[in-house]
């Protein structure tokens, strides 16, 4: 499922919700510079963010579809499954990844960030929780329930407290893990995006479930969220919650990960140079 979103690239970067301005500004205050590495970059979404906020920005994803998209927009990207990335002796302020990290073994995932981080750099993911009217909340359970029963629609609509306290915590787990990060801070950012029907119902086709669904599954669910945001007016204020965990690389070793203990020893210049011991 985390390769599915490429065969309609184009939609995902138009449909998919950005994130608050004020992520992005704590995310720098905590980062030592501004080169910036951003796992499960898709598109670009987050990308451009950082990039207008006077980054350097490499992205890394698994689909070569989104990685195409998004070089055409002019952000550098490297093919790969994060784990099985090599950052070639390059390290970086930050490692980011929005709504991605869920795909991403937690305790390697965080040890491959450790290695692409100088210490003091910052390993922040984040995720948005979505919370839409009850009415297109109701709808949209339903439709899922009946197009695929017996499972859970793609996004229960929550709280970000609610909906991603699990990852956030799974996440914060595989940092300490790794042991090459100081403690896991969580951060929250409400703000809201009005939605027309048609732009609702866009997104709703880049759910990561959407093409495991029939044709006839499809049609119903748009039909019936459809009919809930006509009922509602025909469009309505969605409310997101960001919701980050956070924390910086120090300087200690990683512990021992797939057979190798990684070190990040700095440099007189305090930049850091990953070796590792198998």
């Amino acid at each position: 499922m985390a390769e599915s979103f490429g065969a309609d690239a184009e939609r995902y970067d138009r449909a998919r919700p950005s994130y608050p301005a004020a992520l992005v500004e704590r995310i720098l205050a905590a980062s030592p510079g501004r080169d910036v590495l951003d796992v499960g970059c898709g598109t670009g979404i987050v990308a451009r963010l950082f990039q207008a906020a006077g980054c350097t920005v490499l992205g890394v994803d698994p689909d070569e579809r989104m990685a195409g998209f998004a070089r055409e927009r002019g952000l550098e990207v490297e093919v790969a499954k994060f784990e099985d990335w090599d950052p070639a002796g390059r390290v970086f302020d930050a490692v980011i990844a929005g709504q991605a990290w869920h795909w991403v073994d937690p305790v390697a995932g965080a040890a491959r960030a450790a290695q692409a981080l100088r210490p003091g750099g910052l390993l922040a993911l984040f995720w948005n929780a979505f919370e839409p009217p009850p009415d297109v909340s109701e709808a949209l359970a339903a439709a899922y329930s009946r197009a695929r029963p017996g499972s859970p629609p793609p996004s229960r609509p929550a709280t970000g407290a609610e909906a991603y306290a699990g990852l956030s915590a799974k996440a914060a787990d595989g940092m300490r893990e790794a042991g090459a990060f100081g403690d896991p801070e969580q951060w929250r950012f409400g703000w809201d995006r009005p939605y027309t029907r048609d732009e609702y119902l866009d997104q709703v086709r880049t759910a990561g479930v959407w093409p495991q669904l029939s044709p006839g599954a499809q049609q119903e669910v748009l039909a019936r969220v459809g009919a809930a945001i006509d009922a509602a007016g025909g469009s309505f204020i969605m409310h997101y919650v960001t919701v980050a965990v956070a924390a910086a690389r120090t300087a200690s070793s990683l512990r021992s990960w797939s057979g190798c203990t990684l070190t990040t020893p700095a440099t007189r210049a305090g930049h850091g140079r990953t070796s590792r011991a198998c």
